[in-house]
């Protein structure tokens, strides 16, 4: 009877290990050397997965794992005054599965990448030019704290996956700064955009009660266009 107890005990520590190692995990792990993605219109269409499907690996050429241009400086002229040019996925194929990407962000001088979110992914980034006044704000239960940095060119700062967290120019000339991600497709949710310029649009009155201010303020809110500055 006792032994058939610690066997039991034995199959729950190890169910236990095996949940927690696929909630740790931020994408699956490969199954094989690569899995460059395929895009098929009829197959998309039918069917959903989480991920894309792969190419016939007899198929797949060095051209899947490259993207040429990021040395470029981005566009900047919009009213937040940055420009995110993503690299996952989609813009590179052999990502697939890998569970990595990278941006590169442009900032004009006091240019804002704004508070957002990235619900998949933790992201390091690293200043080549310019100076960046960074931050992230922990959640509700660490009772919202701000983690804030200033960063010059070769600094480097996380922001954990999930948190909301920004990146303002602080000075008169451009800055350029590259991130990580942790993730083949991190996403991103820029929180002005969702909350303000949803489609459709949250109710005003449910709005008006969560800021406290008068509904007139979030009817204006609502009428403003709002940029994304995401590539």
């Amino acid at each position: 009877m006792n032994k058939m107890k610690g066997v039991r005990i034995v199959l729950s520590l190890v169910v236990l290990g095996l949940a927690s190692s696929i909630a740790s995990a931020s994408d699956p792990s490969p199954l094989q050397d690569f899995c460059v993605a395929v895009k098929d219109s009829e197959i998309e269409s039918a069917l959903f997965v989480n991920g894309k499907f792969c190419k016939n690996p007899k198929d797949v050429t060095a051209n899947d794992f490259f993207f040429q241009g990021l040395d470029k400086p981005r566009d900047t002229s919009n009213p937040l005054g940055s420009n995110v040019t993503q690299l996952n996925v989609d813009k590179i194929a052999g990502l697939n599965t890998l569970g990595i990407s990278l941006a590169r962000i442009d900032y004009a001088p006091h240019g804002l990448n704004p508070p957002h979110i990235h619900p998949r992914g933790t992201e390091i980034l690293v200043v080549i030019e310019g100076t960046l006044e960074v931050g992230f704000v922990t959640s509700n239960q660490d009772e919202n704290r701000l983690f804030s940095k200033v960063l010059n060119k070769g600094d480097v700062f996380v922001f954990p996956v999930g948190l909301i967290h920004f990146q303002f120019n602080r000075g008169y000339t451009n800055a350029v700064a590259f991130a990580g991600l942790s993730s083949q497709n991190a996403g991103v949710i820029t929180i002005a955009n969702a909350v303000f310029d949803s489609d459709p649009r949250i109710n005003p009155d449910v709005l008006t009660k969560a800021f406290q201010v008068d509904k007139n303020v979030i009817e204006n809110l609502q009428k403003q266009f709002w940029v994304d500055n995401n590539n």
